[in-house]
């Protein structure tokens, strides 16, 4: 199993910056592919970003494109979401999640894919 802790959220105004971090426990995160779903308030889950267990596969859903980046460090257990040009449909709760994987190439596009979800962090883009 693998435990989920996400930092980085918080109030931002629109077209800010912010990078949340997902910090893994044990000695098996490489085993994991990972990705990062929202969920604003009366909406269901989305999947935002996912990433391979090598780091060479990325996934980012189309609404964005272009000011969202899903990173992964293996030697530190962590998994990034880079977040620019934020606009205030992108405020919600951001949970990391991870998938094992039966290759290093695999990405997990689908919510109910993923295994293991962090508690999540909230994010607010307002002025």
């Amino acid at each position: 199993q693998v435990q989920l802790v996400e930092s980085g959220g918080g109030l931002v105004q629109p077209g800010g910056s912010l990078r949340l971090s997902c910090a893994a426990s044990g000695r098996t995160f490489r085993r994991y592919a990972m990705g990062w779903v929202r969920q604003a308030p009366g909406k269901e889950r989305e999947l935002v970003g996912a990433i391979s267990r090598n780091a060479v596969y990325t996934y980012v859903v189309d609404s964005v494109k272009g000011r969202f980046t899903i990173s992964r460090d293996n030697a530190k257990n962590t998994v990034y979401l880079q977040m620019n040009s934020l606009k205030p449909e992108d405020t919600a709760v951001y949970y990391c999640v991870a998938a094992e994987t039966v290759t290093d190439w695999d990405t997990v596009h689908i919510v109910a894919g993923y295994d293991y979800w962090g508690q999540g962090t909230q994010v607010t883009v307002s002025s």
